[in-house]
């Protein structure tokens, strides 16, 4: 840890890593109150985004796909309804508000989400470096207390340092594949669909396996079924068949605000068993509206025919080679129905298996030994989402997306991003009013 002399000011009272919908969410909630308060009171926010432009799931973004959540659960509606980044106004400013409630569905588009997400994005565009990756973050002490961090920055100049009062990790969810699986060629993960399967000419592909049993998998089994109208298409899932996603009135209120305070408060135990009981609200689970499209086709077929979707049904995939002379990957399946391994080869394989969260070691490195973290080595956060440290700290690091285990299904979520900004906001100005402030009454008391 680096130490830092009490009359040092940082470059900025917040740096956020990552500029997704939680942190634009952030900046939002910043630039409100930067609106408001006089100079001496605004925060210095600077995030950092090593794309070139502002995204989301960028390669699952076909033009059919609907959002799961409602318009209403952007960027700051829940928060501050009266705001002109909300999703209605984007729709006002763009003359699409009567259009999108003729629909008659509260779900945008996923590609008009996404074109509201580089809608506001241009507003905040002063608060945030594209093509800028975080290389590491650094605590500063003074006094055996933590008082702020440096974060080195690489982008097209090389790699620079700033320095900041308050840290905000919100680097997204990274593509996890099923133990001793590598991406190759001709095997991918479903966040790299668009891009991957871009590289294959719809007569190349004969057979496709598509793993998982969740709405990505489902959504990529439909695309590769139109995409390849020669290719049998095999989707290996764990259980009997897709599930549905459980929308419902009462299952939903585990994303409220006011869900988050009491599975924060809850016993440990109670948490997890909250979490995994109402994962099907959104984990492993399909629409059921993609799962009749998909039913439609198979019965369809079946009457033509021509069937070409095939189910591997409570199945695991054991092994995968790639084989780059015959052009083919080779899966060897454990098939729970069946009378022993299952042999599958595909043209292509992808799998659509989940994702996990971005460890805070990833950027602290050496220096993660400031987190204190709970028997299974998760990072133990307090209710406003700052992390509980080994040294005392006046300055936060914020963790979000990474504690689903204290906070609930929702922390990985859109569902209470707009709510989660306001919180960390009123956390960091009860920490400080901002640079500017600090040195004002050092000043007046010198």
């Amino acid at each position: 840890m680096n130490q830092t002399q009490d009359n040092n000011e940082p470059d900025y009272d917040v740096v956020g890593l990552g500029f997704g919908p939680s942190n634009m969410a952030l900046a939002a909630a910043i630039d409100e109150h930067n609106a408001a308060a006089g100079a001496s009171a605004q925060l210095r926010a600077l995030f950092l985004d090593r794309e070139q432009q502002t995204g989301w799931h960028k390669n699952l973004l076909f033009e059919d796909a609907s959002m799961q959540v409602a318009f209403a659960k952007d960027l700051v509606s829940f928060r501050n309804p009266t705001s002109e980044l909300s999703f209605l106004n984007f729709l006002h400013q763009h003359g699409r508000l009567a259009d999108f409630f003729n629909r008659g569905s509260m779900a945008p588009l996923r590609i008009e989400f996404v074109a509201y997400l580089r809608w506001a994005a241009q507003q905040l565009a002063h608060y945030v470096n594209y093509s800028s990756e975080v290389v590491r973050v650094v605590p500063q002490t003074s006094s055996g207390r933590i008082t702020g961090y440096e974060v080195d920055i690489a982008d097209a100049n090389g790699v620079r340092t700033v320095t900041a009062r308050h840290v905000v990790l919100a680097g997204g969810l990274q593509p996890t594949f099923p133990a001793g699986v590598r991406s190759g060629a001709r095997v991918w993960h479903s966040a790299e669909f668009l891009e991957r399967v871009a590289n294959f000419e719809a007569s190349s592909v004969r057979s496709v396996a598509v793993i998982g049993g969740g709405q990505s998998a489902a959504e990529v089994i439909e695309q590769m079924y139109h995409r390849f109208p020669q290719a049998q298409i095999h989707s290996v899932i764990s259980r009997f068949g897709l599930i549905p996603s459980d929308a419902s009135a009462y299952a939903n209120r585990i994303f409220d605000p006011l869900a988050v305070d009491e599975q924060f408060t809850a016993e440990p135990q109670v948490r997890q068993a909250l979490t995994d009981v109402h994962r099907n609200t959104n984990n492993s689970v399909v629409n059921p509206n993609t799962i009749a499209a998909l039913y439609d086709l198979e019965y369809r077929d079946q009457w033509l025919g021509t069937e070409r979707l095939n189910w591997h049904r409570a199945a695991r995939v054991k092994a995968v080679r790639e084989d780059y002379e015959s052009r083919t990957v080779h899966l060897e399946l454990h098939e729970g129905l069946g009378d022993g391994p299952g042999l599958l080869e595909a043209d292509v394989a992808i799998f659509a298996t989940g994702y996990r969260a971005l460890d805070p070691t990833t950027v602290l490195g050496s220096h993660a030994g400031i987190l204190v973290r709970d028997d299974q080595g998760r990072p133990s956060a307090r209710r406003d989402y700052s992390a509980h440290t080994v040294l005392p700290d006046d300055a936060k690091l914020f963790l979000v997306g990474q504690t689903e285990h204290q906070h609930g299904i929702s922390a990985t979520l859109l569902s209470n991003i707009a709510v989660r900004a306001g919180e960390i906001l009123e956390s960091i100005l009860s920490a400080g009013q901002g640079t500017a402030m600090q040195a004002e009454i050092r000043k007046a008391s010198a």
